[in-house]
């Protein structure tokens, strides 16, 4: 069976915990606030309406800051700790957990010594809770949050906006739907004005959270009581109201001692002709019952869902950490595993957008079916094979002795020319490639989610790919500039053999050759004029060595060899470029990353994995967040619930 004890108990562990790990609520992580789901009771009251008094009379000690102005300006999440027998009374603070108070007197200047460690000497405020636990006989277990006094205007010191800062951190607390609102409100002002009713009025309208506490009823006006308040009969609220008796400020500056205090309070009620039948529900006793009990009821049935939540965020947590990737191990071994771990997965979708798993790919065949052959025919074969360059380079061929059958040397001489334009295009389908694949690597770094972490190791790993494509396109460059030249070195016989024969068929009247019509046709268009009688021309040094016809279907003949090279450029380029760039890049991408990677140690292995700053710190807040959960869970396990 869960016990009143462990049960409040177990909401001053997970507290403490959600404050250690940096979780007061009212934050904007992506997860839910712990410490919002938690119940617990908010002390909410005016300035000088007497909830100091209240709170020490609830403890039986002197132990909080008094003074003018804002004294409390920091959240004071007070504990306390029924104890058995004799024990000695001590506290102890949550940044000091191993240090007893036993003197009170210190545990005041504590609370003010660390309010001034967080808000310094400025008279500022600070979300950030002081958490203090006080053990003792006299106290019965719960827990209060002591919260700024509410006021109306800024002291010199305070920032102008000091008021509305107290009312937004008080409506933090006081909003929460598990929080239990303890409003302090002093008897001897008009209920009306209280400014702890009114915030308590609009974040709980129905008053099913709302505790009503009227302080200083011994300071009313003669003649008058707060009968209709403490009765309900005004300012109704579900629970009942308590009257409390405050020391008086000569007994504070007297040193009274609280447990006189407690008994003169007991015999005001007792012996008070307007309260004397409220005698047992009245009093600083009587309240810190009350809460307990109610605390205890509202923690019962808030733990289920507190549960819920707590499951709901180990998942979400865990889930977002498996995203982010877990912390790296400090060991070269598993560095260095990881490192090759998140290589292979680079390179795995690599091969995925070469092979068609992922787009990209099919951009490579574009450049050879498309980008090489619009390069080819663009080539300047036209002006290169026209009639006045094909006579300029057969004639300078055939040198002072003129051909006798077929200029082969003038062939040659053309031949090699056009060959010569294949480097280009040869040349631009090896860039082209190249780009598309520095391309496909940039694309893979940025889609290999494990790689997101580490931007030192991607930079490198991007590194490493580029300087092996260049090597890949260095070497296919060669290739295809050697495909090229081989055409230029050893010319396809069989393609001229035929010429002669052709030739013949044609001076017999038989039809033009295939390599020849283009020829024909355009000597019937333009028909050659007669031969010239003399062969020497005053305006052509050369001399016009043949007809033009003659020319034509030399420039046709060189056409249709040029033609079919082409043809066989077009299809081994391609075949070259796969060989010595893409089927590299696929095999061998990172072989030299490889092995200069094995070649480093742990701090070079460290300061690859070194992650984005965020990252790591996102990392770690979740991780903190997460072991508050499972914390938690651990903490509500052990308690023994009634069903």
């Amino acid at each position: 069976m869960a016990t009143m004890e462990s049960l409040i108990g177990l909401v001053n562990r997970i507290q403490r915990a959600c404050t250690a790990l940096g979780d007061y609520g009212g934050g904007d992580s992506t997860f839910s606030s712990l410490w919002d789901a938690l119940p617990s009771v908010a002390v909410v009251g005016g300035q000088s309406s007497g909830k100091s008094s209240v709170l020490e009379s609830i403890v039986g000690r002197d132990f909080l800051p008094r003074g003018s102005g804002i004294v409390t300006r920091r959240p004071l999440v007070l504990q306390l700790h029924k104890t058995e027998g004799r024990q000695e009374e001590y506290a102890e603070f949550g940044h000091l957990p191993r240090r007893r108070f036993t003197d009170f007197a210190l545990v005041r200047k504590e609370i003010a010594d660390e309010t001034d460690r967080i808000t310094g000497k400025s008279k500022q405020i600070s979300p950030i809770p002081i958490h203090l636990s006080i053990y003792s006989p006299h106290v019965v277990n719960l827990t209060l949050i002591d919260l700024p006094g509410l006021t109306k205007i800024a002291v010199e010191g305070q920032s102008e906006n000091i008021v509305e800062d107290i009312e937004n951190m008080v409506r933090l607390y006081v909003e929460k739907p598990n929080s239990i609102i303890l409003a302090i409100s002093p008897a001897n002002q008009d209920i009306a004005t209280s400014d702890a009713i009114k915030l308590a009025k609009e974040v709980d309208p129905t008053g099913e959270r709302t505790f009503g506490v009227l302080t200083k009823l011994d300071l009313m006006d003669k003649g008058t009581n707060a009968l209709d308040v403490l009765e309900g009969r005004a300012y109704r609220l579900q629970h009942p109201w308590v009257g409390i008796v405050n020391r008086s400020q000569a007994d504070i500056n007297k040193n009274t001692d609280m447990m006189y205090a407690r008994r003169r309070e007991r015999e005001y009620f007792a012996t008070s002709p307007d309260y004397g039948h409220l005698a047992n529900k009245m009093g600083s006793e009587y309240l810190a019952k009350l809460l307990s009990q109610h605390l205890e009821t509202v923690i019962r049935q808030k733990i289920p869902g507190i549960t819920s939540l707590i499951n709901k965020g180990i998942d979400e947590m865990e889930a977002e950490l498996d995203r982010l990737g877990r912390p790296i191990a400090v060991d070269a071994g598993a560095q260095l595993y990881t490192i090759l771990e998140l290589c292979r997965a680079f390179d795995k979708i690599f091969k995925e957008h070469l092979d068609g798993g992922r787009p990209g790919g099919d951009r490579i065949y574009g450049v050879f079916d498309n980008q090489l052959p619009a390069a080819l025919r663009k080539l300047p074969f036209d002006r290169h094979l026209s009639l006045q360059n094909v006579r300029k380079i057969v004639s300078e061929a055939d040198g002072y002795q003129p051909h006798l059958i077929a200029p082969e040397q003038g062939y040659r001489r053309l031949i090699e020319g056009s060959l010569n334009y294949f480097r280009g295009p040869a040349e631009a389908s090896v860039d082209a490639v190249h780009f598309v694949l520095k391309e496909l690597v940039r694309k893979s770094i940025g889609e290999t989610e494990e790689l997101r972490r580490f931007p030192t190791l991607q930079s490198t790993l991007a590194a490493a790919a580029g300087e092996a494509l260049e090597k890949f396109r260095d070497e296919s460059k060669k290739t295809v500039i050697r495909l090229v030249d081989m055409e230029s070195s050893y010319l396809t016989v069989d393609f001229f053999r035929k010429l002669p024969q052709e030739v013949e068929k044609l001076g017999q009247g038989g039809p033009p050759p295939p390599s020849d019509r283009r020829a024909s046709s355009a000597d019937r268009k333009n028909p050659p004029p007669p031969p010239p009688s003399d062969r020497g021309n005053a305006v052509d040094p050369l001399g016009d060595r043949y007809a033009d016809a003659h020319f034509r279907r030399i420039g046709s003949n060189v056409s249709s060899y040029i033609g079919m090279v082409s043809d066989t450029i077009k299809s081994t380029i391609p075949k070259a470029v796969v060989y010595c760039q893409v089927k590299e890049a696929k095999q061998n991408l990172l072989n030299y990353f490889y092995t200069q990677i094995g070649k480093k140690e742990g701090k070079q292995l460290a300061e690859l994995l070194d992650e984005d700053p965020s990252l790591m710190s996102k990392r770690q807040d979740i991780a903190k967040q997460l072991q508050l959960y499972k914390s938690a869970r651990d903490e509500i396990d052990s308690v023994s619930w009634v069903r």
